[in-house]
């Protein structure tokens, strides 16, 4: 791999995945509203939150952390405006205590919060603009969670960015991934390149998957799995990513480090990775190079989709899953053998759970990830056994590239309008 693709892979890998507290999107929410009032040198008095059909839908019914329970839009503007810290970006929520959970309630009780559905070509938009006496301020992000491509006070432009629907301004281009390329990083990544980054995915992901098998959060599906499948490592992989996705759609106050903007997608790339190099007694540097493939493997898939979609983003990384456990059992093979394992087992997983669809962040979020894994593991079986599922089956074409391109285009154009019908139903009907 020649040193600017290399670097570029680096790039990505510590761009993509960051820690993050809490759903992503609320979260965006409440940076968004902790730099107006940083903007405005004090809390607002009122607040107006304009977002696009994607955020709305993603916020509506999950738990933002360290708010004692509260969920929905205004309370996260509330929590960002009352307690959060701008310098912190995706964990402005973090250093939330006990006073100042109460101090959001009573906050988000005295304050008017409007929400709004915003007209905005973005796919990924949200506009706070708050008002405290005379002053006023405005901030906006779109096309990624961090991404502030506006600030105002009273009316004179602090910040601007020039922004383009669809576009990541400031990363890496992922158009450079390819899936013979990241099983070339794969084998050639300096451990001190991506020791960081991929190790605290592991780290932290655990922690939050253990506290969700030990508390009593949503519908407790790792517990359900384990109750009732046993421990095998097949059934562990998905209940670890469950248990994970259990805790944080539902309050827990742990971080996670996200993937591709999404801490489930997080999730569900790094932990069943982790079960199964457990079960294989692999070391930590071959544990690490299995969850980069699986990171990477995601965010290309994500790449073609985009952040946000009607396509469930946990079916990506439970490709990325069984793609990682399939470089695990297969990397000692020839490359050209490897990428024939990695490669049939992404197309076979893609050719299973394609069709799930995204309503959201909340409590079942975690049910989808059990099947995004189970996907990935069966796709990883069947190639195991001899079987696979052949270009002109359905949606797949032949080579895995390929595959991934019709993905996208089922994402981003084929589901435009599920994505405005689930939006309808949710808010309308729900």
């Amino acid at each position: 791999m020649d040193a600017t693709t290399y670097q570029d892979y680096v790039n990505i890998l510590h761009e993509e995945l960051v820690p993050a507290m809490g759903c992503t999107e609320p979260i965006a929410i409440a940076y968004a509203a902790a730099v107006a009032r940083q903007t405005l040198g004090r809390p607002a008095q009122r607040m107006e939150v304009e977002a696009s059909g994607n955020i709305i839908k993603n916020v509506k019914s999950v738990f933002v952390p360290n708010t004692g329970g509260l969920r929905g839009i205004p309370a996260a503007a509330a929590a960002g405006m009352a307690a959060g810290d701008p310098a912190l970006e995706l964990e402005v929520l973090s250093t939330i205590g006990e006073g100042e959970q109460a101090a959001i309630r009573q906050y988000l009780a005295d304050t008017p919060i409007a929400v709004k559905l915003a007209d905005s070509p973005f796919i990924f938009d949200i506009a706070i603009r708050a008002w405290a006496g005379e002053d006023s301020a405005l901030v906006r992000i779109v096309n990624y969670h961090t991404n502030i491509v506006r600030v105002e006070r009273n009316g004179q432009v602090l910040k601007e960015v020039e922004a383009q629907a669809a576009a990541e301004e400031g990363l890496t281009d992922k158009s450079v991934l390819t899936v013979e390329g990241i099983l070339e990083f794969a084998r050639e990544a300096a451990l001190a390149d991506v020791e960081d980054a991929v190790g605290r995915q592991v780290r932290y992901n655990t922690a939050i998957a253990q506290e969700g098998l030990r508390g009593d959060y949503g519908a407790n599906i790792g517990k359900v799995l384990l109750a009732t499948y046993g421990d095998d490592v097949k059934i562990r992989a998905k209940a670890m990513a469950a248990a994970g996705s259990d805790a944080r759609m539902n309050g827990c106050g742990l971080p996670v480090v996200i993937v591709s903007g999404s801490g489930n997608q997080g999730l569900t790339a790094s932990l069943p990775v982790v079960e199964y190099a457990k079960e294989l007694g692999a070391d930590w540097e071959t544990t690490l190079r299995a969850v980069l493939v699986s990171d990477l493997v995601t965010i290309h898939l994500k790449a073609e989709i985009g952040r946000l979609s009607a396509y469930c983003g946990a079916v990506s990384a439970g490709c990325g899953s069984g793609a990682g456990i399939a470089w695990l059992y297969g990397r000692e093979k020839e490359p050209q053998a490897l990428l024939k394992d990695v490669s049939h087992t992404i197309v076979n997983a893609l050719a299973v759970d394609s069709g799930i669809v995204c309503d959201g962040a909340k409590a079942s979020c975690a049910a989808k990830i059990a099947s995004a894994v189970d996907a990935g593991l069966l796709g990883f079986y069947m190639y195991q056994n001899g079987q696979q599922f052949r270009g002109g089956d359905g949606i797949i074409s032949k080579g895995v590239e390929e595959t991934i391109r019709n993905i996208g285009l089922l994402a981003t154009q084929g589901m435009r309008e599920t994505d405005r019908e689930i939006l309808d139903i949710m808010t309308t009907r729900c």
